[in-house]
């Protein structure tokens, strides 16, 4: 299984490292380069044989029939990864086409 982020998706990860550190989730910059790439690395690696459910509806924008995975990082933080699966040439292909924590998202989950 192949895990790909759309361009839109690694946008927002790049941009989330700053706002984590102007926001002062974290105090050092690197800190804040550390926790995303730790969370990316996390998706790369486990969203393929992680637990995944039917995302609700509110989600139908990112594609039908979109799933979703939770990555929980702290006791105050979950992070949603939502992905569709394509197969191409005999290969699965996981698309991940949004990302957002519970601070942004769980009255929709």
């Amino acid at each position: 299984m192949n895990v790909i982020f759309i361009p839109k998706v690694l946008e927002y990860l790049e941009e989330l490292v700053t706002t984590l550190y102007i926001e002062e989730y974290f105090s050092l910059l690197e800190t804040s380069k550390k926790y995303v790439g730790e969370l990316t690395d996390e998706i790369l690696t486990t969203l393929p044989t992680r637990l995944h459910k039917p995302a609700p509806k509110y989600f139908d924008k990112y594609g039908k029939n979109t799933k979703y995975a939770a990555f929980k990082k702290n006791r105050r933080t979950t992070w949603y990864v939502f992905f569709k699966t394509y197969n191409k040439e005999g290969e699965t292909i996981l698309l991940v086409r949004y990302i957002a924590n519970n601070h942004t998202v769980a009255q929709h989950i």
